[in-house]
């Protein structure tokens, strides 16, 4: 018996099984020429709303390198809630311990990226 990992019919190593606690947001990417100073108004040049938070973001990473997922989590029951479970299913993640929590909002980031790269992010969990 060689030292070599164990493998699966395809010839590659086995998937883990990975358990995920964390954050689920729904991040507003927004492009700026350049950050606001205090009491500012800057307009944004671009919006983009998508899927996010460090927990999320890690349960799908694993998932694409194969792992079987479990994330737990909370998500508002509101459209960005069900936007965000359905793209965690759609990656193979799986949401059963994901609460839905009812009469609240999903979290989420505004990550406002200006014309450097820099970027400035407000949270509300």
């Amino acid at each position: 018996m060689s030292g070599a990992a164990p493998t699966g019919q395809s010839g590659a190593a086995p998937s883990g099984q990975v358990v995920v606690i964390g954050s689920a947001n729904v991040d507003y990417h927004l492009r700026v020429d350049r950050s606001p100073a205090p009491g500012q108004t800057v307009l944004a040049e671009d919006f983009r709303k998508s899927p996010g938070g460090k927990g999320a973001n890690q349960a799908v990473a694993a998932a694409r390198l194969g792992g079987h997922v479990a994330f737990v989590a909370a998500v508002g029951d509101d459209d960005d809630g069900a936007m965000l479970l359905h793209a965690l299913r759609s990656e193979g993640v799986q949401t059963a311990e994901v609460e839905v929590v009812a009469n609240r909002a999903t979290g989420l980031a505004v990550v406002a990226v200006d014309r450097s790269g820099e970027n400035s992010i407000l949270v509300v969990p």
